[in-house]
C-alpha cells in the first residue's frame, strides 16, 4: 500500500482517519492522485461505550500508528494535513489527552467530527467520481461506533448518523464464539430499528437509485466473497456486492468459531472478532432497504477528508 516518493514541486496533501476500529492515512497529491493509502486497526474505541473513556492502551497503540503516518508525510513533503476523529472520540470524555497527543505527532489537532459532518464527508468521497446519473445515491458508511447514512445525488441532501457499528454491536450484545442466534438476532433487531428512526426523519432514503457501501464491513464481505488473499483495491473498489452473496458470507462467518473465521481468504485477523456485528448491521440494512445489491466504494470519509484539507 506504499506510494512513490514525491518531487519538490509537487503540493502532497494528507488525511488522517482516527475511526473506532481502524486509524488511516491517505496522501493525495495537488491534482488529487493518491500517492500513499495505509490502514492499521487499532481499536481506537475498544470499551468507550462501557466506559464512556478511551483506553490508555488503545490510545498508545493509535499513537504508535500516527507515529508511522508521521514518517509518510515527511517522507512525501505534507504541508497540509486534516486529521479527524469520529464516534468513540465522539463518546469519550478524556478525549482531549488524546487529541493533545495526536497534534504533538501531526502538527495538526485532531477535528472532531459530528455525526452528519462525517456523512457528509463519506457522501463526498464516495461519490466524488460516479456518474450523477447513477444518483440518488443512499451512501452507507458502517464503522466501528457509527454508521452514517447520506442521501443524494451531486450533492448530501439528507443525512443521519446512528450509533450501530461493528465494535459496538460486538461489545453490546455478542458474548458466544461462535456468536448464539439470538445475539445475531439482537444485533440485526437494533439496527432495524435505528433504521426505522432514519426513514421516519427522511422518508425520501427509500427511493435512493443506488446504494452505496463504506468501510471495513463492507469492503471485508466483499474481500471474502471475492475470496481475495491479499489486499487488492482495485478488484473492491466499484465491485457490486450482491445481497444474497452478503447474507452468503454473513452465515459463514456467524457460524464459525474466531479460530476457523480468521482462515477466510479476505478476513484479516484484526477484524476476525467485529466483522460478525458488522455484518449485522450490513444485512441489516440491505433488508431494510430491500436492496438486490450495492456498489462498494474504497473512497471514502477519508477521500472527503483530502477533498477538504
Amino acid at each position: 500500500m506504499g506510494g512513490r516518493p514525491v518531487g519538490g514541486d509537487v503540493s502532497a496533501v494528507g488525511a488522517v482517519d482516527c475511526g473506532t476500529n481502524s486509524t488511516r492515512l491517505l496522501v493525495v497529491d495537488d491534482a488529487g492522485v493518491t500517492l500513499d493509502r495505509r490502514m492499521i486497526i487499532t481499536r481506537l474505541g475498544a470499551g468507550v461505550d462501557r466506559t464512556g473513556q478511551l483506553d490508555p492502551d488503545a490510545v498508545a497503540r493509535t499513537l504508535d500508528a500516527l507515529r508511522e503516518y508521521r514518517t509518510v508525510l515527511d517522507a512525501h513533503g505534507v504541508t497540509r494535513v486534516r486529521a479527524a476523529a469520529t464516534s468513540a472520540a465522539r463518546d469519550a470524555s478524556n478525549r482531549d489527552a488524546f487529541f493533545d497527543g495526536a497534534a504533538q505527532i501531526l502538527g495538526t489537532r485532531p477535528e472532531l467530527l459530528g455525526g452528519d459532518e462525517e456523512g457528509r464527508l463519506s457522501f463526498l468521497g464516495a461519490t466524488s467520481s460516479l456518474d450523477p446519473a447513477l444518483g440518488p445515491f443512499l451512501v452507507v458508511d458502517i464503522g466501528g461506533g457509527s454508521t452514517e447514512l447520506a442521501y443524494g445525488t451531486s450533492s448530501v441532501e439528507s443525512v443521519m448518523s446512528v450509533d450501530v457499528g461493528c465494535v459496538r454491536l460486538t461489545e453490546q450484545w455478542i458474548q458466544s464464539d461462535p456468536p448464539a442466534p439470538e445475539e445475531l438476532h439482537a444485533c440485526v433487531s437494533v439496527t432495524t430499528q435505528y433504521l426505522e428512526d432514519v426513514v421516519r426523519e427522511h422518508p425520501e432514503m427509500r427511493d435512493h437509485r443506488t446504494m452505496v457501501g463504506l468501510a471495513g464491513t463492507v469492503s471485508t464481505v466483499a474481500a471474502v466473497e471475492i475470496g481475495l488473499a491479499t489486499y487488492d483495491r482495485s478488484q473492491l473498489h466499484h465491485f457490486t456486492l450482491t445481497r444474497s452473496a452478503a447474507e452468503d458470507v454473513f452465515r459463514t462467518l456467524a457460524t464459525e468459531s474466531r479460530a476457523a473465521r480468521v482462515h477466510n481468504p479476505g478476513l484479516e485477523e484484526a477484524r476476525a472478532d467485529v466483522i460478525v456485528g458488522g455484518c449485522c448491521a450490513l444485512v441489516a440494512v440491505m433488508r431494510f432497504f430491500d436492496v438486490p445489491s450495492l456498489l462498494v466504494s474504497e473512497a471514502d470519509i477519508l477521500d472527503g477528508l483530502a477533498m477538504t484539507a
